[in-house]
């Protein structure tokens, strides 16, 4: 075997080990991804059954429904309405007319079945996504509702 063959041997060996690393790399974050969409573009798009994914909007008023732990409530854009169901206790701050986000997935009855429901932290907050989909569909207003950086630098 002749040096430069024994070169491109070692060349071919580490583009395949980087490939093989990219493309398990690419795997991991592919499992970990969340995406957050509007109750409006839920209805636009067909999402997978065991898609997770974020959903966030209003709490309309008037939705809430609680059997102990299991809650049921919808969510608005002022544009499309999505039914929720979640089993936990819901933030100390979740109240209908509220911006909320809840994470999970879609169950084969087109509801959206909740696994984490984060609430606002005070009068002024309102999720980045949520007021962006407002301002989006056109029904956001100034002043009601102020989008801090990130829901964790909020202050209670």
């Amino acid at each position: 075997m002749t040096r430069k063959r024994r070169r491109l041997y070692f060349v071919l060996l580490g583009l395949l080990g980087l490939g093989a690393g990219t493309a398990l790399m690419l795997t991991a974050f592919q499992d970990n991804i969340v995406f957050f969409f509007s109750p409006s573009e839920v209805a636009a798009r067909h999402i997978a059954p065991q898609q997770r994914f974020r959903v966030g909007g209003l709490v309309e008023t008037g939705s809430v429904v609680k059997n102990g732990e299991n809650v049921s409530f919808a969510v608005t854009d002022m544009s499309a309405t999505l039914k929720v169901q979640y089993q936990g206790l819901l933030p100390d701050l979740f109240r209908e007319g509220q911006g909320i986000v809840a994470e999970g997935r879609m169950g084969p009855d087109g509801i959206f079945v909740a696994h984490e429901v984060l609430a606002k932290h005070d009068e002024n907050y309102m999720p980045r996504e949520v007021a962006d989909a407002l301002k989006k569909s056109g029904r956001w207003q100034e002043g009601e509702g102020k989008s801090t950086p990130h829901p964790t630098t909020a202050t209670e």
